[in-house]
């Protein structure tokens, strides 16, 4: 059978919502982040949320942009503090944190589907997470050999690694979310962000990756039904506003999307 063709260009009809987990160093970003996943993201957006902690500045940003603002705390019965997951030469509490607050928006999302998207890293060529009746992810070639000694630990078997999905951003499915977390729960007899702090090997800098754990899971489960895209991702130390239109465009004939990781307070630039 000839397999039908797509465009990552041409629109979905499912409907999803974005979650953008987010603190004040991702001010100088956030606003591209959010313009970005309404010029790019192929699929009808109900809302747009933004889970951060108590900040002004943020709020503010929400508010501009037309986002709702979650107070991390309502997300997860954890906060940050209660994480100890560092070394004399390195701090990875809140990374962690982080990842966790992510597998918990299923309780923020109203959509059945929600994209999960780093507040540093925007699209810059259109994306969709549905096609053919399969869901893509978007993936790359490498990853930190540790994610998937404690995927083994969360779930009791090995990892498949078609390839990494570790790639900034991902399209979550509440009832494969839920499927997953019922089986950490069920296999560890605690709650899923319990299990994962517990399997944790807090002697390893990158011990956990959500995106790697909950895709490895729904490629395990029916690897028909996923497929793989290279996510094309392009890192930069310069802030957006820095980046001229055609620029972007250069950029974009070989990457889909840009992380600005290295950096400093942008948010007198950002628009």
């Amino acid at each position: 059978m000839k397999r039908s063709r797509f465009s990552l260009a041409s629109n979905s009809d499912i409907k999803i919502d974005v979650v953008i987990p987010a603190i004040d160093k991702d001010l100088g970003t956030l606003p591209y982040v959010i313009d970005s996943v309404r010029k790019y993201v192929r699929h009808p957006i109900g809302r747009i949320f933004v889970v951060a902690p108590d900040s002004p500045k943020i709020k503010a940003v929400c508010h501009r942009k037309g986002c709702a603002f979650i107070h991390e705390s309502t997300v997860l019965p954890l906060r940050k503090k209660q994480i100890s997951y560092r070394s004399k030469r390195w701090e990875r509490s809140g990374w962690l944190y982080q990842q966790l607050l992510k597998l918990g928006s299923s309780s923020v999302a109203r959509q059945r589907h929600f994209l999960v998207v780093d507040a540093d890293t925007v699209l810059i060529r259109p994306h969709r997470f549905y096609a053919d009746g399969k869901q893509l992810f978007y993936c790359r070639n490498w990853s930190q050999p540790e994610y998937f000694v404690t995927y083994r630990k969360l779930l009791g078997r090995k990892a498949p690694r078609p390839r990494s999905f570790v790639t900034h951003y991902m399209l979550f499915d509440k009832k494969k979310l839920r499927s997953l977390k019922n089986k950490i729960e069920a296999r560890h007899g605690m709650k899923w962000f319990k299990a994962i702090l517990k399997s944790v090997n807090r002697k390893k800098q990158f011990g956990f990756s959500e995106f790697e754990t909950y895709g490895n899971y729904v490629y395990s489960v029916n690897a028909g039904k996923v497929r793989l895209k290279s996510a094309l991702n392009k890192s930069l130390s310069t802030n957006p506003s820095a980046l001229s239109g055609s620029a972007v465009g250069k950029l974009a004939q070989r990457y889909r999307s840009l992380s600005f990781h290295k950096r400093k307070s942008y948010a007198r630039s950002a628009k």
